[in-house]
C-alpha cells in the first residue's frame, strides 16, 4: 500500500468535502447530512496525518542540518538531540495513523445480542453456560453497559440450556465480538464422586444489534406461533398464551422468547433477536467473500470454533487464538479480568490488519 498516496487521497477528500459543505445544502438535505458526518468522522484522521507529516518534514530538515559539514557544531548537536526526540515519537504516530486508516467494521459501534448455549457435557455444561452468562452480565456492569435479559431456558438445577440478552452501551460489539465460539471448561463436577476431571463446553454468539434500517423483514416471510410459557420440567408458569416462536421461512431461523408475561413484549424481543441473526448472517456472507484476501488469526467468530479453555484445577484461562493464559480464573469469571483478554484480542486483530497495509 502506498501510504503517501493514501495520505494525499484522504487530505484531498477532506478538502473537497469542506468546500462542498461550505456551499450549503443543494436541495438534498439527507445527502448533505451524510457528507457532514463523513467530514466530521475524517477530522481526527486528518489531524493525525498532518501531525505525522509535520514530524516527517522536521526530520528531513534536521537531517539536512546534521549533514551540513559547514554548519555550526552546537547547531548540529542540537539538531541531533531533537532528531532523537522526534524519532522516538515517530512509531507511535505512524501506528495511530495506520490504525485510523484501517477499514472500519460498521458494526463496532452497535449494541449487541448475546446468546449462550450449553454444549456437550449434560448438567455440567448447563452450569458452565450459566456461569458464562453471569460473567458477561458482571462485565457489562463494570463497563457501565445496560444488560437486559431477553430469554432464559434454565434446567432447574442452576444451569441453563440457553439464554440471550441485549447489551447496550459504548462500543459494545467492538469489545465483545471476539467472544463468539466454543468455550471449554475442565473441572471436577460436584456430582463426581471419583474426583475425575470432566470436560464440558458452551457456545457463545455475539451478534451486532440491527436496526430496522439495517435489515428489512417481510412480514409475509414470518410464521408466528404463540403458546403457554412453561418452566423447568414442563411446569406451567403462565396461564395465557404469551410465549412467542417466530420462524423466518427463507432462512429457517427460529427465535423463541417466553420471559415476559406480555405476548407483545415477547414478540418485540423475538424480532430484535431475529433481526440481529439475519444481520449477522449477511455480515458473515460478506466476510466469507473477503476471507480469500485475508483470514484473521483471531478467528472467524464461528460458533463451532474452540476459542478458550477454563481450567479450574490449574486456575487458568487460556485463549487458544492468541496463546494467552491468565492464572486468575475467578477474576475472569467475575468479569474483572475479562478486559485483559479482550484488549489482547483487539490488539492482535489490529496487528494482523496493520500487516496488510505494509
Amino acid at each position: 500500500m502506498n501510504l503517501s498516496a493514501t495520505f494525499d487521497r484522504v487530505l484531498g477528500r477532506y478538502e473537497d468535502l469542506g468546500r462542498t459543505l461550505a456551499a450549503g445544502p443543494a436541495g438534498d438535505s439527507r445527502q448533505y447530512g451524510q457528507l457532514s458526518k463523513e467530514y466530521s468522522d475524517m477530522g481526527p484522521v486528518v489531524l493525525a496525518i498532518e501531525a505525522l507529516k509535520k514530524v516527517q518534514k522536521e526530520l528531513e530538515d534536521l537531517d539536512a542540518i546534521i549533514a551540513d559539514k559547514g554548519a555550526d557544531k552546537e547547531m548540529r548537536e542540537m539538531a541531533e538531540a531533537e532528531q532523537r526526540e522526534l524519532k522516538a515519537k515517530l512509531p507511535a504516530l505512524e501506528r495511530q495513523v495506520h490504525l485510523m486508516l484501517l477499514p472500519k467494521d460498521e458494526a463496532d459501534a452497535k449494541n449487541a445480542i448475546l446468546e449462550v448455549r450449553a454444549g456437550t457435557g449434560g448438567d455440567e455444561a448447563a452450569l458452565f453456560a450459566a456461569e458464562l452468562f453471569r460473567m458477561y452480565q458482571r462485565y457489562a456492569s463494570i463497563r457501565g453497559w445496560k444488560f437486559e435479559v431477553l430469554n432464559v431456558n434454565d434446567t432447574g438445577l442452576g444451569g441453563i440450556k440457553e439464554a440471550s440478552a441485549s447489551i447496550a452501551g459504548r462500543n459494545v460489539f467492538a469489545r465483545l465480538k471476539f467472544e463468539s465460539g466454543v468455550h471449554r471448561v475442565q473441572r471436577v463436577p460436584a456430582t463426581e464422586a471419583g474426583g475425575r476431571i470432566h470436560t464440558s463446553a458452551a457456545t457463545v454468539a455475539v451478534l451486532p444489534e440491527a436496526e430496522e434500517v439495517d435489515i428489512q423483514i417481510n412480514e409475509a416471510d414470518l410464521r408466528i406461533d404463540v403458546y403457554r410459557s412453561s418452566g423447568p420440567g414442563g411446569q406451567s408458569v403462565n396461564t395465557t398464551d404469551s410465549a412467542v416462536r417466530i420462524t423466518h421461512n427463507p432462512s429457517g431461523i427460529v427465535v423463541t422468547i417466553q420471559d415476559e408475561k406480555s405476548q407483545h413484549k415477547n414478540r418485540a424481543k423475538a424480532m430484535k433477536v431475529l433481526r440481529a441473526r439475519l444481520y449477522e448472517a449477511e455480515r458473515s456472507k460478506k466476510d466469507a467473500e473477503r476471507a480469500a484476501a485475508r483470514k484473521s488469526q483471531v478467528g472467524t467468530g464461528d460458533r463451532s470454533e474452540r476459542i478458550r479453555t477454563y481450567n479450574f484445577p490449574q486456575g487458568r484461562v487460556t485463549d487458544h487464538r492468541i496463546g494467552m493464559t491468565l492464572h486468575k480464573i475467578d477474576k475472569v469469571l467475575e468479569g474483572e479480568a475479562l478486559d485483559e483478554l479482550v484488549d489482547a484480542l483487539i490488539t492482535h486483530d489490529e496487528a494482523e490488519r496493520l500487516a496488510t497495509l505494509q
